[in-house]
């Protein structure tokens, strides 16, 4: 059995007292509903561009309430640019829930939390602990970084068995005292995202550097070991730009599964025969140069046709058209509204 520092949640919540991120907009309060809002977001998303959303969110969408009785369309539509949409798709289902299943309060323990579309393990955790201060263990990329370099936790977190245990690890170190865990747990979150980078460490200001068996080895840049690797993967899509005498744009409301499930978008093809016979009113073709949107694991590689059509002759292809002055409050894919936006 590894041996753990005895004192780390001790060191942890003192750093984090003076040296830790203390005015996030999301922090110093014990609302589940901003604090889940936040911890969503901050999803595979920079703390700098939540700063953007997360004030707009609230200002539409106060508490759970008003986010379970909102039509999906308009949470999209708020969420378009912040990516990984079914975290939207799941953020509005979860309201419903919140508000079906536990009356309109978020459920106390992360236990039941975790039983809520899009909460995770690591998600509930930390809505129990900031909220409710329940001694839940958070593991979420960062952390893992941590832990790992502090304990020397060198066995491949690609296999289940290894993550298992650093899970349990991770509930070992937590602070004996409840009242502690809201602070612990954002000191785990501010040394992983200001001091323990992936490729850079600041170990002189590290609050448990005299205890990480990383900087003892000298080998900080070793852990987390992770072998496997999700493959990158490519798809080449053909995106109909019709506009209309009257400036509208057809748009199609996505399917609810695959590539911007749920959005408004220009009609996609797989390949530019297929967009031609959707089409197919012979008018003049204005072929914008292709480019590359890369995802976190897929390559997309966009080529955009631009046609003027009349409102009397629709593409073949579900849609409608739609005013210019509308589709900017439409969700839409980061791509589609960047390409619209330009012209």
């Amino acid at each position: 059995m590894m041996s753990l520092p005895d004192d780390f949640a001790c060191r942890m919540v003192a750093w984090q007292r003076i040296y830790g991120r203390q005015s996030l907009p999301w922090q110093n309060t014990q609302d589940p509903y901003r604090v889940w809002l936040s911890e969503i977001m901050l999803q595979q998303t920079q703390v700098s561009t939540v700063l953007d959303y997360f004030p707009r969110f609230l200002g539409r969408f106060p508490d759970v309430a008003a986010l379970a009785a909102a039509p999906q369309d308009d949470v999209l539509a708020l969420w378009s640019g912040l990516g990984y949409y079914s975290r939207a798709r799941n953020l509005h289902k979860c309201a419903q829930e919140v508000m079906g299943r536990f009356g309109g309060a978020f459920p106390r323990r992360a236990e039941d939390l975790q039983t809520l579309p899009g909460i995770g393990r690591s998600t509930a955790a930390a809505i129990a602990a900031f909220c409710f201060q329940e001694r839940a263990a958070i593991l979420d990329g960062n952390v893992k970084r941590v832990l790992t370099r502090v304990l020397g936790y060198g066995d491949d977190l690609a296999v289940a068995k290894n993550e298992k245990a650093l899970w349990a690890m991770a509930q070992d170190l937590l602070p004996t005292q409840a009242a502690d865990m809201p602070r612990y747990t954002q000191a785990l979150m501010d040394l992983g995202a200001t001091v323990c980078l992936p490729r850079k460490v600041q170990c002189e200001v590290c609050p448990v550097h005299t205890v990480c068996q990383a900087k003892a080895q000298g080998e900080p840049l070793a852990y987390p070991v992770k072998t496997r690797k999700l493959k990158r993967s490519s798809a080449t899509l053909w995106l109909l730009w019709a506009i209309n005498e009257q400036g509208q744009v057809w748009l199609q409301k996505r399917p609810d599964t695959g590539i911007w499930a749920g959005l408004f978008s220009l009609p996609v093809f797989d390949s530019e025969s297929e967009l031609l016979v959707a089409w197919g009113q012979g008018m003049p073709l204005d072929y914008i140069a292709p480019w590359k949107h890369v995802l976190t694991h897929r390559d997309l590689h966009l080529h955009p046709v631009r046609v003027q059509g009349t409102s009397t002759s629709n593409p073949a292809c579900p849609g409608q058209w739609v005013n210019a002055s509308v589709w900017p409050d439409m969700g839409l894919p980061a791509p589609i509204r960047l390409l619209l936006a330009g012209q």
